[in-house]
C-alpha cells in the first residue's frame, strides 16, 4: 500500500466529505461512467458535476479519460485504501474499547445474578 502525506490525506477525506462524492464514488466503484451518468442522478448540470469530479481526481480517487468529445471516468482504489488503513487504526481503537466494557458488563451481570435479592 502507499503511504500518502499529511496534505493527500487531507486532500482525501475533503473529497470524501462530500455525500455527491461519495455518491459518484459508489457508482464508479460499479464501472466506468462518463460525466453525465455520473450528474444524472443529482439533477446537476455537467459544469457542477465536473466541479465535483476535479475535486475526486485532485484527491487521487478517480482517473477522467477523455474519448473524442466524451469525458469517462474510472476508480482509483488506491487512495480510499490508503483512508480505510487510516481509519482501521480508531476502529481496533474502539473495538478495544467495546470489548472491555463487554466484559465488564458481563461480570457485572454475573455479579448481581448471584446476589441474593432482598424482598
Amino acid at each position: 500500500m502507499v503511504e500518502y502525506s499529511e496534505h493527500q490525506m487531507d486532500t482525501i477525506f475533503h473529497a470524501l466529505g462530500d455525500a455527491t462524492r461519495r455518491g459518484m464514488l459508489a457508482t464508479l466503484a460499479l464501472g466506468e461512467h462518463t460525466v453525465g451518468d455520473l450528474a444524472k442522478p443529482y439533477d446537476m448540470s455537467l459544469a457542477a458535476a465536473s466541479k465535483h469530479i476535479k475535486v475526486l481526481e485532485g484527491a487521487g480517487l478517480i482517473r477522467r479519460e477523455i474519448r473524442g468529445r466524451t469525458h469517462v471516468c474510472h476508480l482509483e482504489p488506491g487512495p480510499l485504501a490508503s483512508a480505510h488503513a487510516w481509519l482501521g487504526h480508531y476502529e481496533n481503537f474502539w473495538n478495544h474499547r467495546l470489548d472491555v466494557l463487554e466484559h465488564l458488563l458481563r461480570e457485572e451481570d454475573l455479579r448481581s445474578s448471584r446476589t441474593p435479592t432482598k424482598e
